[in-house]
């Protein structure tokens, strides 16, 4: 059996844990400081402050539950409109290759913050694995979140949901 290890979750798993939900709309309103690129009426999108690869984008409904069941229609369809928005302005202005799009439901699957549901859309692009996080426990991120996060936020300020 192969393990990936991946070191670098460790700053995100030790890091002082707010007791506000970071997926609220209550949370803050400073979106450039959150990494909010888009408030929707049942929706938002935000960058991951702890990503994967450049462009990792969380979509998640403004109704604080962690149960899919709890979603009504209107906030399905506005997720899902927005998954699909989101990788689309990450293919044209990032040049994406493909994603990997999906949850961990619930802390036992995985999630981070379990209380909240929300979607995860990582961007790929052919050779972006390499040995680095393996050989030397070092992620090679090559663009500072925030040039990212100014880079998409012209393109989800034109979002019409």
């Amino acid at each position: 059996m192969k393990q990936l290890w991946a070191p670098w979750r460790t700053e995100y798993i030790l890091s002082n844990k707010s007791n506000f939900c970071i997926f609220c709309k209550e949370y803050s309103k400073d979106d450039k400081k959150e990494l909010v690129l888009y408030r929707g009426n049942f929706a938002a999108v935000m960058m991951n402050k702890f990503p994967y690869n450049n462009g990792h984008l969380l979509v998640y409904p403004w109704k604080h539950t962690g149960l899919l069941e709890d979603m009504d229609s209107e906030e399905s369809l506005e997720i899902f409109g927005l998954m699909k928005k989101s990788a689309a302005i990450l293919k044209k202005e990032m040049n994406a290759g493909g994603f990997n799009i999906g949850m961990n439901l619930g802390k036992d699957a995985g999630a981070g913050i379990d209380a909240h549901i929300h979607f995860h859309i990582v961007p790929r692009w052919s050779g972006d694995t390499n040995f680095m996080p393996v050989i030397s426990e070092t992620r090679v991120m090559p663009e500072h979140l925030q040039a990212t996060y100014n880079k998409l936020y012209p393109y989800f300020q034109k979002l019409k949901m």
